[in-house]
């Protein structure tokens, strides 16, 4: 056990210092940025008989498609401990949770403007069952006018419209979001803030969170390149983060804004230090 809490230990320092760095916190969005428009170039050497390859892949079924979810639980878990370890106030980590509420909220406003706006766009087509086929072996598609997009799927036809990828979205808005929140943590911890095992591992749960919402990211991008769409919900992604973390969280928080992530947090243990130095300068006076 004593080996364990060891290694608990050295991991969780060593990734909330990497975290933490001022380096990665300031420049982390221009690296999702490159990943996002480098990444197509990469369905030039990747296997198309990869497992990867497959929508149907484990990965893509247990986690792509209730990401949001994942996210919400593991960095919900964590930021709720570690402001109720330093506030005991429920009032102040509910405060602090609604930064993933409004988040959510912005995600699913997103969502559903995106799915308008296919809808709007789009067309149906229903294809051709007679064997005839184009040069590069696809099949003929003729156009059904006065199709909505939920009938035309459900009568086994084609819709087309202009997509926006909503799973780059969910992913580049995740990973912004994750590094925003638990980048707080190596400060934290190098102001000598609580920190149990229970803490610990939940900052470990997310880290893996990160790196498997960069992981599935990079497979997105690799095996199903559609690069305009998949830059334009990168973009999305991006400016959402953006709008939130670097505008209005940075308010401070009142009744309109929830404040940004380690704020109070962060203030209490520099205040505590702070005081300590102060009183010990006191008593060396004396």
């Amino acid at each position: 056990m004593m080996f364990l809490n060891t290694m608990l230990v050295v991991l969780t320092d060593l990734a909330a210092r990497l975290l933490g760095n001022t380096a990665f916190r300031k420049h982390f969005h221009l690296f999702l940025s490159a990943v996002v428009m480098i990444g197509p170039a990469l369905s030039l050497w990747v296997s198309q008989h990869s497992i990867f390859a497959k929508r149907s892949h484990f990965l893509y079924r247990m986690f792509l498609r209730s990401g949001w979810g994942w996210t919400c639980i593991f960095v919900g878990s964590f930021v709720f401990l570690l402001s109720f370890s330093v506030h005991r106030s429920l009032s102040i980590s509910v405060r602090h949770l609604s930064r993933l509420a409004v988040a959510g909220g912005l995600w699913f406003g997103f969502c559903n403007l995106l799915d308008l706006l296919e809808n709007t766009t789009g067309s149906c087509y229903e294809p051709l069952t007679a064997g005839l086929e184009v040069a590069n072996g696809q099949p003929l598609l003729v156009l059904r006018e006065g199709e909505s997009k939920s009938g035309c799927l459900t009568a086994g036809m084609l819709w087309r419209g202009y997509e926006v990828s909503e799973d780059v979205f969910l992913l580049c808005l995740c990973c912004l979001l994750l590094a925003e929140e638990i980048a707080v943590f190596g400060p934290y911890l190098s102001l000598g803030g609580i920190s149990g095992a229970p803490l610990r591992i939940l900052f470990l749960f997310c880290v893996l969170l990160l790196w498997l919402w960069l992981f599935l990211l990079l497979c997105l991008l690799a095996y199903f390149p559609q690069f305009p769409t998949q830059l334009i919900g990168g973009a999305l992604g991006c400016l959402s983060w953006r709008g939130l973390y670097q505008g209005w969280y940075r308010q401070g928080p009142s009744w309109y804004s929830p404040g940004r992530p380690g704020l109070g947090l962060l203030n209490t243990k520099t205040s505590s230090s702070e005081a300590q130095v102060a009183q010990r300068s006191h008593g060396d006076c004396n």
